[in-house]
């Protein structure tokens, strides 16, 4: 049976999104702008009997790295080759570069088998937080007069730059809120809060400290207090681990990091929160 890939269209880009929710991803309610904005030419769709039947996204930072999601077939569509034809084709427009995914754990031998190497664990962390809002005037709400700053903070915890990307992501919305802690006139840690289509995500939470982390943590988590919070981390950061437990957040999914290529050196020990598991 014929089917056509190509890439998806910014309305796609929607489907796609509740595609993830429907796999239970619970993704942010305006993801979609900020991951159109990283790569517009990064999503791909297969179309089989005039309906969508698979999806993949495949987001090129920069000429040397490009992070791989939505990697998801239709129900009605699975076990027929489509989401091999997919992969391919993402793997294609790679080229190159270094490519990192974050993987189901049910997934990893497949990977491997395309050249993908564990690099660590990845573990989401949820639960109703109940904290007060820390005092004090370092914690500042993020504005676009910051943005240039917090972009170039970013890069220190990630293998790319991410101009595009965080220009969306770091906007101010009625559903998404950021806050930046600066000490001596240099960012200490930053992080953003989102509404997601159940409770609400943390990420990123880049911090120079468990101390700013902390104050980050909670200058964001009392804004939605009594709600569902949920922050993905590293697994080999102790201290983000503590976090989670300090706030009574428990392990409720995990996924591999996994690279093709050489693997970043990132700072593990201050990533305190992945910004998301479809983009890095």
């Amino acid at each position: 049976m014929h089917q056509h890939i190509r890439q998806a269209s910014r309305d796609e880009l929607d489907a796609i999104i509740d595609w993830a929710a429907r796999e239970g991803w619970n993704p942010g309610l305006d993801d979609a702008a900020a991951f159109w904005a990283a790569d517009p030419e990064g999503y791909w769709v297969a179309e089989r009997e005039d309906r969508l039947a698979a999806s993949i996204s495949l987001v090129r930072y920069d000429e040397a790295y490009a992070f791989l999601g939505f990697y998801i077939t239709a129900p009605e569509f699975r076990r027929q080759g489509i989401g091999w034809q997919m992969w391919q084709r993402a793997l294609t427009a790679a080229g190159q570069r270094v490519v990192g995914l974050d993987g189901v754990v049910a997934e990893q031998e497949n990977y491997c088998r395309s050249g993908f190497v564990l690099a660590h664990a990845n573990i989401r962390y949820g639960g109703i937080v109940d904290v007060v809002e820390p005092p004090g005037t370092e914690l500042i709400e993020v504005a676009p007069v910051h943005t240039p700053m917090l972009i170039d903070y970013d890069r220190r915890f990630m293998p790319a730059r991410r101009d595009a990307f965080l220009t969306e992501w770091l906007r101010p919305g009625r559903t998404r809120r950021s806050i930046v802690l600066f000490r001596d006139g240099a960012v200490s840690g930053y992080g953003t809060l989102r509404s997601c289509r159940q409770g609400y995500k943390i990420g990123p939470l880049f911090s120079e400290s468990e101390t700013v982390a902390d104050l980050v943590f909670r200058k964001l988590a009392a804004t939605v207090k009594g709600e569902e919070v949920y922050l993905d981390i590293p697994e080999p950061n102790a201290s983000a681990r503590a976090l989670c437990e300090r706030y009574n957040m428990k392990p409720v999914f995990e996924t591999a990091r996994m690279y093709r290529g050489t693997a970043p050196d990132l700072p593990l020990a201050r990533i305190y929160g992945i910004t998301t598991f479809e983009l890095g």
